[in-house]
């Protein structure tokens, strides 16, 4: 696949603005299945931020944790508009948050491209939850199809004064359509964003497909390490003797993102065999202290 240094997210927020990044993983490492491990989390770690999505069917995330980013995203070359409110990111009254990609313009929203072809919804924690270091989780169903990327990542949240990749981007998990049974984990900063990210990915066993059912992304983050795991399998660790004498970014605080993405220069475009709706289904997003 062409690799480009340079992608990043685009998108308008309510109450802050920010270009952010996404992982262009081309390169790296696909990552056979770690044998399993317990994930090192200590019963004593203190919850910091849990959303178990409860509510009820068709309404809209808690407000006072999450903000609803809305626009285009020209840096991804990705197709869809992201939308307000519960258009595409809604509970679904049985514990879960569904964010839904749909092949449909009915507001006449305007992308990079011209009239936009797709809608979907990303979220974040910006100016509402913020922590420097513990356990990061989410238990998640990705959706499939050629052209399709959900996400569950961190960005630094001095971005607004240092911008990216200086602010620091901890992906938790992304998957791209064209690998079903793959995702991938990566740290961006200076020097090493884009295509450059310091990461693998972890492949399940026996050909099954992350949208098979719901698994478990986590990482386990302390001064000067991150360390990546599914279904409490660990499968990278990753600390500043992996950056060539890049600067390690990670010591300060970080918010959450949840989105999912149509097409762009990492994933492709959907083809003609992309149904739509797709859907990214978290049952619920969890994050503790360390002990």
């Amino acid at each position: 696949m062409t690799v480009h240094t340079s992608w990043r997210r685009r998108a308008t927020l309510s109450t802050v603005a920010l270009a952010c990044c996404a992982s262009a993983l081309a390169g790296l490492p696909a990552g056979a299945s770690a044998a399993p491990s317990s994930s090192p989390v200590s019963s004593a770690a203190a919850a910091t931020f849990t959303d178990d999505f409860n509510g009820a069917a068709g309404s809209a995330v808690d407000g006072s944790k999450w903000q609803i980013e809305t626009g285009d995203n020209v840096n991804n070359h990705e197709r869809q508009y992201y939308t307000s409110g519960n258009k595409n990111a809604a509970l679904d009254g049985q514990g879960n948050l569904v964010i839904t990609a749909r092949k449909e313009n009915p507001e006449n929203y305007q992308c990079w491209y011209g009239k936009c072809e797709y809608t979907s919804s990303r979220l974040n924690t910006s100016g509402k939850f913020t922590q420097t270091y513990g356990h990061v989780e989410a238990r998640m169903k990705v959706p499939k199809g050629q052209g399709m990327w959900p996400a569950f990542w961190m960005l630094g949240a001095d971005i607004g004064n240092v911008g990216w990749p200086q602010s620091g981007e901890i992906d938790v998990m992304e998957n791209v359509g064209f690998e079903p049974g793959t995702v991938h984990g990566t740290l961006h900063g200076p020097g090493y964003s884009g295509s450059g990210g310091i990461g693998a990915g972890y492949t399940l066993p026996g050909g099954e497909a992350f949208s098979d059912k719901f698994h478990t992304f986590a990482v386990d983050w302390s001064p000067n390490k991150v360390t990546w795991s599914v279904d409490g399998n660990v499968y990278q660790t990753r600390t500043p003797a992996d950056l060539g004498g890049k600067q390690w970014v990670f010591d300060k605080p970080f918010f959450l993102i949840l989105n999912l993405a149509v097409g762009g220069y990492w994933p492709g475009d959907p083809d003609g065999n992309t149904s739509f709706p797709q859907q990214l289904v978290v049952d619920y997003v969890h994050v503790t202290t360390n002990n």
